[in-house]
């Protein structure tokens, strides 16, 4: 039982000792990548795609809006076929919108594609430069505290936010 008792005390000791040897800081990927310039870019190539296509999409609905209201002032006046023709129109029309919003909005849809095409090599240039950072430096563990990562207190010391950008050759 002693045996068994002063095992476990000295792995626990051997386990701590070893978190102590390890060495970290954080980072914050928001603030580096507002620094990047292709970033700013990127992100603006997306903004002005993804306007346009939004005005396209309201450009149709608008459409679709003008020909229900038409339909509206006449179908007092309109036969049974005729009638039923219009409301296949507007509906198809509608779907058509909705079809295409979801193309260029939906999940993994066109915009998702071109933050991949834009954004991916900035975030894999900077997880690069991070690497190399860490890896320089001798750190164990970079933490992000703008990826969601929950963190009470942070040193600013530990920042090393702009090593980064050094090595981006990015000054502030």
């Amino acid at each position: 039982m002693k045996k068994t008792f002063f095992g476990l005390l000295l792995l626990l000791g051997m386990a701590s000792a070893a978190s102590a040897q390890q060495h970290y800081c954080f980072i914050d990927s928001k603030y580096l990548l507002e620094k990047m310039s292709d970033y700013k870019d990127a992100q603006g190539k997306l903004d002005n795609i993804s306007k346009a296509w939004q005005d396209e999409i309201d450009k149709k609905m608008a459409e679709v809006e003008k020909m229900y209201k038409s339909y509206q002032a006449e179908k007092p006046m309109l036969s049974d076929d005729l009638r039923k023709k219009r409301e296949d129109e507007i509906v198809a029309k509608e779907k058509s919108a909705k079809d295409l919003q979801k193309q260029r909005f939906g999940y993994e849809g066109d915009l998702f594609k071109k933050r991949q095409e834009f954004i991916k090599p900035v975030q894999d240039r900077l997880y690069n430069a991070v690497q190399k950072m860490a890896s320089g430096k001798g750190y164990d563990m970079v933490f992000d505290k703008a990826g969601g990562v929950t963190v009470f207190y942070a040193d600013p010391k530990l920042d090393h936010s702009d090593d980064v950008l050094k090595i981006l050759g990015i000054n502030k």
